[in-house]
């Protein structure tokens, strides 16, 4: 599949907020606002669709109303941007909703992680290029506590595309951040730890492939259903997989990985990426390697497969930007990881 990258983002910009999932704003309106004041300081325009601040309750029962959104939002040709207020647990209920015309017809930048990964599959199968980052309310209200290089890493990514860019571990990390409830923690995180990088666990080749994949526990809420990919969609993808702040158990992560492989997606990729799996100990972080090591390179025969884990993706802050659909690289020998073509369209 060719996919249609959307355009770089510039000064001036209308983008539109949208809450797909949980209605977040509504509960906590400061930590809400505090995110979209960084768009606004890049210059963008923010257009707050109607579920925006709508009330979590009412989302909750009409997943037809946030599927309008998100229509109205890829169809108004003065919207260049949509960004997600947080993820959530249900917006796979949406997706008989979203037009499929509409979003394949329609390349625009596409933000949001966790529960937002049902929209990035929905519209990676239309052939379109979304960007795996952070949401309003987790990431974006939180970066006056991060370093530096994440706000600087995501404006390059939104307003700067090159034709190739190497990510960087961050070096330090948090999980999550401090009680939304206590308007004195706005933009807070908790601890900052120290880091160790990457986790080169196994392979020894240079390998590339498309970008694809989400947060672990909403992949498996859209398996078997009519948004899930094919079999020969995994040909040669580079899968990247994180786990959310509900802490799957070592042993749930253990049956999802067994059953992509009985998937025969282990058979096709040409590499794996697994997250900084939140609120984990050091012990549990060894025990899970252990058993995806046990899993892809026993279970599965891939032993040449490159598995690299504790990479900066997802729940844990600060976050790198993935963007599903374009083609990255993973070199064993020098450990680096890549993209390899322009992530958005360098047509003025």
């Amino acid at each position: 599949m060719i996919y249609k990258k959307p355009a770089k983002l510039k000064s001036g910009d209308k983008v539109a907020i949208v809450s797909p999932s949980w209605g977040g704003p509504s509960v906590f309106p400061h930590v809400y606002e505090n995110g979209i004041k960084f768009l606004k300081e890049w210059g963008l325009e923010i257009v707050e669709y109607p579920t925006a601040r709508m009330d979590a309750g009412f989302l909750r029962e009409n997943p037809q109303v946030r599927a309008k959104d998100i229509n109205d939002a890829f169809t108004n040709p003065e919207i260049k941007a949509i960004f997600a207020s947080i993820g959530g647990d249900d917006s796979v209920r949406i997706l008989p909703f979203v037009d499929k015309k509409i979003i394949a017809e329609n390349p625009k930048v596409l933000m949001g992680y966790s529960d937002t990964s049902t929209l990035h599959v929905f519209a990676n199968l239309q052939g379109l290029v979304t960007f795996y980052g952070p949401s309003i309310m987790a990431g974006f209200s939180q970066m006056e506590s991060l370093p530096e290089s994440f706000k600087s890493h995501v404006r390059e990514v939104l307003f700067d595309p090159k034709d190739s860019y190497e990510y960087k571990a961050y070096g330090t990390y948090c999980d999550g951040y401090l009680d939304w409830s206590n308007k004195e923690n706005l933009g807070k995180t908790n601890l900052m730890k120290s880091d160790d990088g990457w986790h080169w666990l196994q392979g020894n080749s240079v390998v590339q492939g498309e970008l694809f994949g989400g947060c672990i526990e909403v992949l498996e809420m859209m398996k078997a259903t009519d948004f899930w990919p094919l079999k020969e969609f995994w040909k040669d993808k580079i899968l990247f997989l994180e786990t959310s702040e509900e802490k799957p158990s070592i042993h749930y992560v253990d049956h999802v990985l067994r059953n992509y492989g009985m998937l025969g997606v282990f058979n096709q990729i040409s590499g794996f990426i697994f997250s900084r799996a939140r609120d984990y100990s050091d012990e549990e972080k060894k025990e899970l390697e252990e058993k995806i090591v046990t899993i892809v390179s026993k279970e599965f025969n891939r032993p040449d497969l490159p598995v690299i884990t504790n990479f900066d993706v997802g729940h844990t802050d600060p976050q790198l930007v993935l963007p599903l659909g374009v083609k990255a690289e993973i070199d064993c020998q020098s450990k680096k990881i890549r993209l390899v073509e322009p992530w958005l369209s360098l047509d003025l």
